[in-house]
């Protein structure tokens, strides 16, 4: 049976690319996708997401907005990264699909509860700051709770973009990824952190985007090759890294990656690391008795290696198969 999944986005050229992969695969059920403002304002947000969403003919999934702001932080854009609409500026029509008025919050919240109700929790995908994540884990815990497991794409052990310690996602909102770790480690929800150390390894070419062009006009084989495109063009580069798709990836196929179980905390006052997600690689069956700060509370699943063309090759062929 396919995984239910939830993905909750700020679309983003990458997380476009991976509402490609998620809303095309067969392996997986995409059951809703909830927007918080990121890489792109809000109401940018949204439109992106409906309108990957409708190339795939996947207007059957519900989109909800949920945070505009992180819990404390004010809001810093990349579309400087992506694009001024957020998502490489093609000039896609507005979408025809509109967004499901519920709060992203309140809709995170019964889809999670339907899935753990019919025995199959729903695996979240948070692909952005994870501000709606940490809204649910506080408002409704018991629906938390029930979460089957959290694949975020956030962070990294040894490599950060937004400053010199952070990733963008995490530098973003901090205290909500510092939440949603406190969470899962108090409700026993399983985390995987497919952070900065893996996410530009799966690439795809500019030949490879040329054969996804041929495919169709305004489909994901087109939607698909104008991003790989702008993304080459905007680092100068004859290839692209499809970013967020990634961490969808590994939960169609989990052995693309290496991952080990690894405490993780989240740096919130540090005047040149804030947003860092520290994680710790030390041998804790030694003696460490002397650190003042013990062993951190969140136990992380840190990916630290991918096989990067094995993903690059599950993303291109879902996508050429279409739906």
């Amino acid at each position: 049976m396919p995984t239910p999944v939830i993905l909750d986005v700020d679309t983003g050229v990458d997380d476009a690319c991976a509402l490609l992969l998620a809303g095309l695969h067969p392996e997986l059920d995409l059951r809703a996708v909830t927007c918080v403002g990121g890489n792109a304002p809000l109401p940018d947000v949204v439109r992106n997401t409906l309108t990957v969403l409708q190339a795939c003919g996947r207007g059957d999934v519900p989109v909800a907005a949920g945070a505009s702001h992180p819990l404390l932080e004010r809001p810093v854009d990349a579309r400087h990264v992506h694009g001024d609409d957020g998502m490489a500026d093609l000039g896609w029509p507005a979408p025809t699909p509109a967004a499901d008025p519920r709060h992203a919050v309140d809709l995170l919240r019964q889809v999670v509860d339907e899935a753990h109700a019919a025995g199959d929790p729903v695996t979240l995908v948070p692909l952005a700051p994870m501000t709606n994540v940490a809204l649910l884990a506080r408002m409704y815990p018991e629906s938390f709770a029930r979460i089957g497991r959290i694949v975020f794409m956030g962070g990294g052990a040894m490599v950060s973009n937004a400053t010199a310690a952070a990733e963008f996602n995490v530098f973003h909102d901090p205290e909500a990824t510092a939440v949603v770790l406190d969470a899962s480690a108090d409700h026993d929800v399983a985390v995987t952190m497919y952070g900065l150390d893996v996410f530009y390894e799966p690439r795809v070419t500019l030949e490879d985007a040329d054969g996804l062009a041929a495919l169709d006009e305004r489909g994901p084989g087109a939607l698909a090759a104008g991003l790989v495109r702008f993304m080459s063009r905007r680092f100068h580069a004859d290839s692209a890294t499809i970013g967020d798709a990634g961490a969808v990836a590994v939960v169609i196929d989990p052995d693309a990656v290496r991952t080990e179980r690894l405490p993780v905390r989240v740096e919130l006052a540090g005047t040149w690391t804030r947003g860092r997600t520290i994680v710790d690689t030390r041998d804790w069956s030694g003696d460490l008795d002397h650190d003042p700060h013990g062993l951190a509370h969140a136990q992380v699943d840190v990916a630290l290696e991918i096989d990067g063309p094995r993903v690059a090759r599950l993303w291109l062929d879902t996508v050429r198969a279409g739906r």
